[in-house]
């Protein structure tokens, strides 16, 4: 017989599954438009902390007609939480099912889809990987940003460039800008990969 813990685990599961189900989708794609994925990253954080801030009500109200359609009895929330010993909970904390179900499994769950993305994409990751998309090539440059490189190599790369290096490199990618438009194969490039090739081939 299905239980009521059983669907209520179900639908929290759809509903964070469609909150990040744009966003795993595009993470899969081969061809990466990385200002976008950090986008959909930064709005998949935001709705999936939505969720555990407002959305408690909504989703118990869907279980319970979910329940009340299908014939599976909803318990007394206000009823003391037995954990699978046997033993009501109650007498020692006062832990009730509607605690239960809300802080244990529902803030729970989101909690670790949470701090899932959190670890994968940091603040700083988010940065690093939005300032390097000024050095994609692709569409003609269109993402080329000078004041984005150069705070790139001055926030991620210190060891790499010296205060020289990084002052005369604005000078540089000033040149490398007016290239761009002087050469129809720099056009036409569509990633940092071939960038790279084709400097060391031709430039």
């Amino acid at each position: 017989m299905t239980s009521f813990e059983f669907v209520f685990i179900l639908h929290l599961m759809k509903e964070i599954t469609e909150v990040s189900c744009i966003l795993c989708q595009h993470l899969q794609c081969k061809s990466q438009d990385i200002l976008n994925a950090m986008h959909l990253v930064a709005s998949t954080k935001s709705l999936i902390q939505k969720l555990r801030d407002e959305g408690w009500d909504s989703l118990f109200e869907k279980v319970k007609l979910f329940c009340a359609k299908h014939d599976i009895e909803v318990p007394i929330m206000s009823a003391p939480y037995v954990g699978r010993g046997g033993r009501a909970r109650l007498q020692r904390d006062h832990i009730t099912l509607e605690h239960h179900y809300r802080v244990d499994i529902f803030n729970g769950a989101i909690d670790c889809q949470l701090q899932e993305l959190n670890t994968r994409f940091s603040d700083n990751m988010i940065e690093l990987l939005t300032l390097s998309c000024a050095l994609d090539p692709k569409d003609g440059c269109k993402s080329f940003n000078i004041d984005d490189i150069c705070n790139l190599a001055k926030r991620y790369y210190p060891q790499d460039f010296t205060e020289f290096e990084r002052e005369g490199l604005r000078i540089e990618l000033r040149h490398y800008e007016f290239e761009i438009s002087r050469h129809s194969d720099l056009q036409k490039l569509a990633t940092i990969y071939e960038l790279c090739q084709c400097f060391n081939c031709n430039y």
